[in-house]
């Protein structure tokens, strides 16, 4: 590991709601409405950090900790969540499609409405995962775990 991915990643965003142009992303960190589209945060610690409305479109976010993050109205359009741990985290109405959640940790998360058209979830965990009204039409769920999860709504279709 580098020194940079063990200290806090201070990145240039625009469109940030921070009155400050740079942003200190790490655990516990707020950032609303940011723009990290085509970044790499690989293997960053985001544990608990509130991201709502951000832009993570095509990021490289393999690994990455968010568990019990908000991650509510988040554009992760293509992102590569690979191994991503999401265990307990908020992403109501994200949009993940095309993404790569393979072998990515989503226990206990609350995915309502989100769209996970096309995504890689290959080996995915969404035990005790909340997926109400969410799409996954056309989503690779080979592998992927389900069990408990609450779906009375959600689409799966190839």
């Amino acid at each position: 590991m580098t020194l940079i991915s063990l200290a806090l990643l201070i990145l240039t965003v625009s469109g940030c709601q921070k009155p400050a142009a740079q942003v200190q992303l790490g655990q516990d960190q707020e950032c609303f409405g940011c723009d990290f589209k085509g970044k790499s945060l690989q293997g960053q610690n985001l544990e608990g950090a509130k991201l709502n409305n951000s832009n993570f479109s095509q990021a490289d976010l393999k690994g990455v900790n968010l568990k019990g993050a908000l991650l509510d109205n988040v554009d992760f359009t293509g992102a590569n969540l690979a191994g991503a741990d999401l265990s307990g985290a908020a992403l109501t109405q994200a949009n993940l499609t095309n993404a790569n959640l393979s072998q990515a940790n989503l226990t206990g998360a609350f995915i309502r409405g989100a769209k996970l058209n096309n995504a890689k979830l290959n080996n995915a965990n969404f035990k005790d995962t909340d997926l109400n009204s969410a799409d996954l039409t056309g989503a690779n769920t080979k592998g992927a775990n389900f069990q408990g999860a609450i779906m009375p709504d959600g689409t799966i279709q190839k």
